[in-house]
């Protein structure tokens, strides 16, 4: 019986575009959600899941994020450095103060498979604090 044959991108194949996310005033995890479906390659016809199809994507206004329910207070980050008594544990408000990119790349991190893959993927994403960002000869495409 001959029926119809799936269709399996190839890595040779894959077109990669550029996209832009404002972080200003939207739910992180929403964000972050909108972020892994596009570097994963989910919102593509094309998606093939032992291939990277997914795209790149640039966020800008990282510190403008907003957390809901007594995330920002309650919610922590966790790393150790290996070392005996090297436990650092911080609250998602003071990680937001230092640093509010590494908290929405750790978050989207979370969400990408935990792989080689994986790996490949997170690193198609750029996170900036400010409005401004250097891949402006990329042309990436705004989203919502």
């Amino acid at each position: 019986m001959i029926g119809t044959r799936s269709f399996m991108a190839k890595k040779e194949e894959v077109e990669r575009k550029w996209y832009l996310l404002d972080a200003a005033e939207k739910p992180l995890g929403r964000l972050a959600v909108q972020a892994a479906r596009i570097l994963t390659g989910k919102n593509k016809p094309t998606y093939t899941p032992h291939v990277d199809t997914g795209d790149f994507v640039v966020i800008v206004n990282a510190d403008k994020v907003v957390l809901t329910g007594k995330k920002l207070t309650h919610s922590t980050v966790i790393r150790h450095s290996g070392h005996p008594g090297g436990l650092k544990v911080l609250s998602y408000k003071e990680v937001l103060d230092r640093s509010p990119e590494r908290l929405v790349e750790r978050v989207v991190r979370g969400m990408l498979p935990k792989t080689k893959l994986g790996r490949g993927m997170y690193r198609k994403l750029k996170v900036y604090a400010g409005g401004a960002h250097p891949h402006a000869a990329q042309k990436p495409e705004k989203t919502d």
